[in-house]
C-alpha cells in the first residue's frame, strides 16, 4: 500500500530480544530491521576516569545477508569502512543527548546496532531503536532519573521524477529505492518528548544535495517534516516502554 508523503513506514518496536544484554530492542521500519543491544558496565574510559560522568558509545555493522548483495564482514577485512565509524559515531553522540552523564555516574553504556535487513534509513532506525535499549538498560540498574530526553531519527528527502511508480515531492522516511533517486537526501536526528512534539530539538540534520542544490525554504520544510516523522518515532517508543 502506498504511503503518504509525510507518512512513516510501518514501525514495530520489540524489547527483549536479547536475554543477557541489559536492554535490546528489534526495531522493524517497513523492511529495514535492526537489532539494538545495550550493555552497561561499571568504569568509564581511561581518559573519563575521575571525573565523576559516565559515557555512551556504539557499535553498528551491517549482516552479510542485509543487502541484496551479500556484505562482507569487516572483522574479515581487518578494519571498518568509513561510512561505519561515521554512523557509529553519529549514534553515539546522538544518544548521549538523551542522558545525564553526570547523574549516571562512572559508567559505560555501549549500544550495538547490527542491521539485519537494509531498505534504506538503517542510521536512524539505530538511533531510534537504539534509544529504546537504553532506556530498558537504565530501568534495569535503577538509574531510569538519569535519562532526560528521548532521542529519534528520520530520513527526509525531496523526488522529481516518477521512476518505478515512486512518489514525488517532499519525502518522509524514504525506503531504498527512493533514496537511490533522491534529489535531496537528509538525516534528522530529534531529542525532546513525544507528547511536546512542537519542541523537539536538532541533534544533526545531515542534508545533501545528490542531484541539485536546494532552497532555504525548502530546507525549513525538510526540516519540519522530519521533526513531524520524529515525533511519531517517539511516540512509537513510548508505547515499546509502556
Amino acid at each position: 500500500m502506498t504511503r503518504n508523503n509525510n507518512e512513516i513506514r510501518n514501525l514495530r518496536l520489540e524489547t527483549g530480544v536479547q536475554v543477557h544484554a541489559h536492554g535490546s530492542c528489534l526495531i522493524r521500519l517497513g523492511d529495514t530491521h535492526v537489532l539494538c543491544s545495550a550493555s552497561l558496565e561499571e568504569r568509564v574510559p581511561a581518559w573519563m576516569k575521575g571525573q565523576g560522568r559516565g559515557w555512551i558509545t556504539s557499535e553498528y555493522g551491517m549482516l552479510p545477508g542485509s543487502t541484496h548483495t551479500r556484505t562482507d564482514r569487516e572483522a574479515a577485512k581487518g578494519k571498518q569502512q568509513g561510512r561505519t565509524v561515521e554512523i557509529q559515531r553519529l549514534i553515539g553522540r546522538s544518544l548521549r543527548q538523551a542522558v545525564d552523564l553526570q547523574a549516571l555516574g562512572e559508567r559505560q553504556i555501549t549500544l550495538d546496532c547490527d542491521v539485519l535487513n537494509a531498505d534504506g534509513g538503517t542510521r536512524c532506525a539505530a538511533i531510534t531503536g537504539a534509544w529504546v535499549a537504553l532506556a530498558l538498560a537504565l530501568r534495569a540498574r535503577g538509574l531510569s532519573a538519569a535519562l532526560g530526553r528521548q532521542v529519534a531519527a528520520v530520513s527526509v528527502g525531496i523526488l522529481e521524477r516518477e521512476d518505478a511508480g515512486l512518489r514525488r515531492g517532499l519525502i518522509l522516511d524514504l525506503e531504498y529505492e527512493e533514496d537511490h533517486r533522491a534529489a535531496v537526501d537528509c538525516n534528522l536526528v530529534a531529542a525532546g518528548l513525544a507528547w511536546a512534539a512542537g519542541g523537539l530539538e536538532l541533534v544533526e540534520f545531515q542534508s545533501t544535495g545528490e542531484g541539485r542544490s536546494f532552497s532555504r525554504a525548502e530546507t525549513l520544510a525538510l526540516l519540519d517534516l522530519g521533526l513531524e516523522g520524529c515525533g511519531a518515532m517517539m511516540a512509537a517508543q513510548c508505547a515499546a516502554l509502556a
